[in-house]
C-alpha cells in the first residue's frame, strides 16, 4: 500500500483496514523531514512502478495541489496502481467551512485537530499556523464536493467510485479496472 504524503511516522495515521499484517506500507511525501521512502510529489511519483501497488492511501493532500493539476494528481494514482488496485482519498469537505462562512463566521473553530484548532479559513485556504512557519505546501489550492470529487475520479478511467461525507470530510474509494 503506498501512503501518499504520508507525513510524520505516528501511530493512527492508517485506516484499520491498512494496519493488518496484509498490508506493507511503502511512505511517501514532498518533505525529507518525515523520512519517507520516497520523496516525491502526488503530481509526479515517477519513482514508483507502474502498477507496482495494490492500494493508496492520501489523506488531506489532494487539495494541495491546483485544480488544474487534480488530473494529474490522479492520474498518478491510476498508474501506480494495479489493475483491481484501489485508491482511498480523504480531502477536506467544502460544504463544512462553507456552511460556516455562510454565518459570518469564517475565524470559529470548527474542529480541534492534532494540529490543534481548524476554522473555515484553514479548512478552505490551508492550516495557517503551518503556513506562517513557511510550510508553504501547506496551502489549499483547490477543494471538493462529493460531485466534483466523483466526477474527477470518474474522467481519469477509475471505476466504482464512491464518495462519502463524514466528519468534516470527502472519503472517497476509487478502483482501477480489471484488464
Amino acid at each position: 500500500m503506498l501512503h501518499v504524503g504520508c507525513g510524520p511516522r505516528a501511530t493512527g495515521r492508517l485506516p484499520k483496514q491498512f494496519t493488518t499484517a496484509e498490508w506493507h506500507e511503502v511512505r511517501l511525501d514532498i518533505d525529507p523531514g518525515v523520512d519517507p521512502d520516497i520523496i516525491g510529489t502526488i503530481t509526479d511519483m515517477t519513482a514508483v512502478d507502474q502498477r507496482s501497488v495494490d492500494a493508496l492511501w492520501s489523506s488531506h493532500n489532494l487539495e494541495h495541489v491546483f485544480t488544474h493539476e487534480v488530473p494529474v494528481a490522479l492520474r498518478e494514482f491510476y498508474r501506480v496502481l494495479k489493475p483491481g488496485g484501489t485508491a482511498h482519498v480523504q480531502v477536506p469537505d467544502l460544504t463544512v467551512p462553507a456552511r460556516q462562512v455562510m454565518r459570518g463566521r469564517p475565524d470559529d473553530v470548527i474542529y480541534q485537530s492534532p494540529a490543534g484548532p481548524i476554522t473555515a479559513l484553514d479548512m478552505l485556504y490551508g492550516l495557517g499556523v503551518a503556513i506562517a512557519k513557511g510550510q508553504h505546501y501547506m496551502a489549499h489550492h483547490t477543494g471538493f464536493t462529493k460531485q466534483t470529487m466523483t466526477a474527477k475520479f470518474s474522467d481519469v478511467g477509475f471505476v466504482n467510485v464512491r464518495v462519502e461525507a463524514k466528519d468534516r470530510s470527502l472519503w472517497a474509494t476509487a478502483q482501477r479496472p480489471d484488464l
